[in-house]
């Protein structure tokens, strides 16, 4: 049985009345289905929000929940009961594809907690990009995109340059290496988040909003040289 969120909001079964937590996909009391809940992707699995989770066991309540959902089991239903079974279980898949990754289950616990990702207000895409590199990469991935203009232009006119593919493609390493290492930062950043208050978390979350936007960017670098040498 899922566990009650202790700051979710109490609801009524519209079968048999007794309140229960809002992200309850079915009532505790007598089992009914409940409309598409209003509740989080955490509390849909009776979870915490927390970075660090039991992926385990996050599949196995998929699993059972999924059963449980499943259409085959409301054919002598209600057709609110039906469509509910149907709307229940694209929640829960969505839910499910969040939380079991990584990155999307940072994501979107930083903006469940006001977190403001990828792009702002400024509209501005040049400037914010720069914003993203790191001060120390600057000139690097300046010299990079000018190398990756040069790719494009030698494929238009089917010429292949060995040294600036080689170029690029330990400039490639490069990144995939620091990635890794925003990954690594990440996780770090993780247990400071699940084991603090309110205080020791905000310095977190800004470290892992600013982690975020700069593994976009170096994860785009990636994919342009990817890309431009066929890999």
């Amino acid at each position: 049985m899922l566990k009650v969120i202790e700051n979710a909001v109490p609801v009524a079964c519209w079968s048999c009345s007794v309140a229960h937590n809002e992200s309850t996909l079915f009532c505790p009391d007598c089992s009914k289905i409940q409309p598409p809940t209003g509740g989080d992707f955490f509390s849909i699995f009776g979870l915490e929000h927390r970075l660090n989770i039991d992926l385990s066991a996050l599949e196995q309540e998929f699993h059972r929940l999924s059963r449980r959902l499943h259409p085959d089991r409301f054919t002598r239903a209600s057709e609110n009961e039906k469509e509910w079974s149907l709307a229940d279980t694209a929640l829960l898949n969505d839910a499910y594809r969040t939380l079991r990754d990584p990155l999307r289950r940072t994501e979107y616990l930083l903006k469940l907690e006001g977190g403001e990702l990828g792009a702002t207000a400024a509209g501005d895409k040049d400037r914010e990009n720069i914003a993203r590199v790191p001060a120390d990469l600057l000139e690097e991935v300046f010299d990079f995109n000018m190398q990756l203009e040069e790719m494009r232009m030698s494929k238009k006119m089917g010429q292949e340059d060995l040294e600036l593919k080689e170029s690029l493609r330990l400039a490639m390493d490069k990144f995939k290496g620091m990635v890794d290492a925003v990954d690594r930062d990440l996780r770090a950043h993780w247990t400071v988040w699940d084991a603090g208050d309110a205080v020791a978390r905000h310095p977190a979350q800004r470290a892992m909003v600013a982690l975020l936007d700069q593994r976009r960017y170096l994860s785009n670098l990636v994919r342009d040289v990817t890309e431009i040498l066929g890999d």
